[in-house]
């Protein structure tokens, strides 16, 4: 059988669904054996102690394809170094669910991670790789640029995990759409890949939402910021423009940096824990969990999504600064919604008209 072939694929996706759903109940089993508890907190979203790791059987899932795809259907075999990095920062966020290591401490190993994916760019730029002889990624500027790209989303994504299947209908969302971009740029390999990605978060979501049994923890939620931030770069290197990917991140992406600036310039410990993000207010300011996670996907649906459609129905007959264009009008667009959904956040918490929801 073709390992391409829409009926392979299909079998492929439902043994990454099942393999995490499997492995998710058995988390839930350990975390609650071991006390792996979140407990309730000033900084925290929840009302009962939860228990945590859950993003474990993502991982395994995600690497039990990698793996099975470089054995099974060497057509699509991907650099071993990408399941380097993603144990790597798996790990670093296992042990932290365990016992919190410091900032400083992950990010090295964050580091290290991202530089053993990005190696044979970083070496070839460091021999004095250009983008005129090798492509689009190759210039010193670029390689920088998708270091720290890999970082921030690593440790956005960990920001962004803190209510009910936020973080996992958010990663789905963007699997698909750029699984989909991959096999539209005829990057088959990479679009099976991103995909067998979605299903195996898709496998974690009936534990995490609408009411959370069990947490992603630090191993799913840096786990998936990595792996968003590959898939974002093939996608780039599929389209050679960041537009589509910048789109489909953009709700998470403009909550994280506007809240990250917005405790720089006031003199906040940008670092520390906090519930200063919009998702946060929302669900203190009366919403539901299930009711914030549907508004960031009322976004990703009816703004988001529409917008890649159209560039790509656009595409070849646009000029070719129009996508380009488009990511700033959308993160302007963005940027005002974050503020004034914070000022009515910030309205109905200070007038008490509405309880605050777990």
């Amino acid at each position: 059988m073709n390992p391409l072939s829409d009926r392979a694929l299909w079998a492929w996706l439902a043994a990454s669904f099942l393999l995490a759903f499997v492995l998710c109940a058995l988390a839930l089993r350990y975390a609650r054996r071991r006390n792996l508890l979140d407990e309730p907190g000033r900084r925290r979203s929840h009302t009962t102690p939860t228990p945590r790791g859950g993003g474990i059987g993502i991982v395994v899932s995600v690497l039990a394809g990698l793996v099975a795809l470089a054995y099974l259907a060497p057509a699509t075999a991907l650099p071993l170094r990408l399941i380097a990095a993603l144990g790597l920062v798996a790990a670093i966020g296992w042990i932290d669910d365990h016992r919190p290591l410091s900032a400083l401490t992950r990010l090295l190993v964050q580091t290290v991670a991202v530089g053993i994916w990005l190696w044979p760019l970083l070496v070839r730029v460091a021999h004095g790789g250009d983008a005129a002889a090798h492509g689009v990624l190759e210039s010193t500027g670029v390689a920088v640029l998708l270091v720290f790209v890999c970082l921030w989303s690593i440790n956005l994504h960990n920001f962004m995990d803190g209510i009910d299947g936020l973080l996992a209908l958010q990663a789905i969302f963007v699997f698909g759409v750029l699984a989909a971009l991959c096999f539209h740029a005829g990057r088959a390999p990479h679009g099976v890949a991103i995909a067998l990605w979605a299903a195996a978060t898709a496998g974690f979501v009936p534990y995490n939402f609408p009411r959370a049994r069990l947490f992603m923890g630090d191993v799913g939620s840096g786990a998936i910021g990595l792996l968003i931030a590959v898939a974002a770069i093939w996608d780039y290197g599929a389209e050679a423009n960041a537009a589509s990917a910048l789109i489909a991140v953009s709700a998470f992406l403009t909550d994280a940096t506007a809240t990250l600036v917005s405790r720089v310039l006031r003199g906040r410990r940008w670092y520390r824990a906090h519930r200063e993000h919009l998702y946060q207010w929302l669900a203190r300011s009366g919403l539901s969990h299930a009711g914030v996670a549907a508004w960031y996907l009322a976004w990703n649906l009816l703004v988001a999504l529409p917008l890649i459609l159209w560039l790509r129905y656009r595409a070849g007959s646009a000029p070719s600064a129009l996508p380009a264009a488009v990511t700033v009008g959308l993160y302007l667009a963005a940027g005002i919604v974050w503020i004034g959904g914070k000022r009515w956040c910030l309205s109905r918490v200070r007038n008490r008209r509405t309880p605050v929801h777990a």
